[in-house]
């Protein structure tokens, strides 16, 4: 290939990247929503008490080992909250979020793996939208509990910040993420949304639509939970 034409190549290239950043993240998306529906569509699934008790639920598709971290991770998801001052509207457009390094607690044979996390209370999730926080050290979590679990089981995890769980071929456990980062995507927000947005804004102060990308995600989780019944004021 002579140079003028290396030259047009690559100038076609980098013109091409800025679609091709755009397009990752509403693949992401779709991804999610598939992700959460195989999650929930399990035997041995999140309790539905659980489920209800979430002020946001984060979906990070395909975790997988890297392999210039030592037994750590590295992935890339969504992270939707329910909207109103009480948490307790429908569930809001995604902030994009992004999990680092750690090591799990679980894992199976370094397969790529769905993680389904649940934020269960309103501390964790301001935190969580606002900053990089580490996860057993910023924000507290646990295992999360499967199927049909005691009240003392529900009860131990509820006093964490975040329940966490995986899917790797087709086996939904909970998993430890202890050591890990999650942090708002904020590169990922501004090419999905096209300007530069806080996750506090997408999520708590409505500034975005949902893009079409999204939809699944969020109509399972508004079909799957509806109402938010840690807060006494979805009950009357």
């Amino acid at each position: 290939m002579g140079w003028k034409n290396l030259v047009i190549a690559l100038s076609v290239v980098t013109l091409a990247l800025p679609a091709a950043a755009g397009s990752t993240e509403e693949e992401r998306l779709l991804d999610c929503g598939v992700a959460l529906k195989q999650a929930l569509d399990v035997p041995e699934r999140i309790p539905q008490s659980l489920l209800d008790k979430a002020e946001c639920v984060i979906v990070i598709p395909s975790v997988k080992k890297a392999a210039f971290f030592v037994g750590g991770s590295y992935g890339r998801g969504a992270m939707s909250c329910r909207t109103g001052e009480h948490w307790n509207g429908p569930w809001s457009a995604p902030s994009m979020i992004a999990l680092e390094g750690g090591s799990f607690g679980f894992q199976i044979g370094g397969e790529a793996t769905d993680l389904i996390l649940l934020v269960v209370n309103p501390s964790g999730a301001h935190s969580l939208l606002n900053s990089k926080v580490k996860v057993g050290a910023d924000v507290s979590a646990a295992l999360g509990p499967m199927g049909r679990t005691s009240q003392a089981d529900t009860d131990i995890a509820m006093r964490a910040e975040i329940l966490t769980y995986s899917r790797s071929q087709g086996l939904f456990v909970g998993v430890s993420l202890d050591g890990s980062t999650l942090r708002p995507d904020g590169d990922a927000n501004r090419h999905l949304y096209g300007r530069d947005m806080d996750a506090e804004d997408i999520v708590r102060k409505g500034s975005a639509t949902a893009p079409k990308a999204a939809l699944n995600m969020l109509a399972e989780l508004n079909k799957r939970s509806p109402k938010n019944l840690s807060d006494p004021k979805s009950l009357e």
